[in-house]
């Protein structure tokens, strides 16, 4: 493992970028570059995007709020953050966030440690190019997140059945 002793220099646009459905993530920092020891993460929150209700085992994540507006829940807790609020969700915690409103939301998530980024490179779709909008998930997009969730420590709750 190696950590890049000159440091990391990010400019905006740049970095590995995926879509998870409709959202936009861009690892500014991955954990080859951090000695595993973290990965940085901006996300692009689509009208109606975000995550569903989940679980890491090996992962810490905090949340800082660039702009916009998401709905977060931590365990039994509902909260609405807006741009400048931070949020941290210790290993174990349900959450999940939700952009509610009708206007895309950016926010940044730092994992510690690093690993979560490989989840994502996996079940994301990679950005070649231009950005253009995420499609939505496909029953085969959500059948792949749930059959490798697992391999990472994630446990992802289901909806409950009507």
């Amino acid at each position: 493992m190696t950590i890049h002793q000159s440091g990391l220099f990010v400019q905006p646009g740049q970095g590995r970028s995926y879509y998870f459905g409709q959202d936009l993530y861009t690892f500014k920092a991955i954990g080859e570059e951090t000695g595993e020891a973290y990965a940085l993460c901006e996300i692009i929150v689509a009208p109606q995007g975000g995550t569903p209700p989940h679980r890491h085992s090996r992962e810490n994540e905090s949340f800082y709020i660039q702009d916009g507006e998401i709905e977060f829940q931590l365990d039994d807790r509902i909260l609405v953050a807006t741009a400048g609020t931070f949020l941290h969700s210790p290993k174990g915690q349900l959450h999940r966030f939700t952009n509610t409103t009708a206007t895309p939301a950016k926010i940044l998530v730092w994992v510690t440690p690093a690993g979560f980024e490989k989840f994502i490179a996996e079940v994301g779709k990679a950005v070649n190019g231009q950005i253009t909008p995420g499609a939505s998930l496909s029953s085969e997009d959500l059948n792949k997140i749930l059959i490798t969730a697992p391999k990472y420590g994630i446990e992802i709750i289901p909806p409950p059945s009507e």
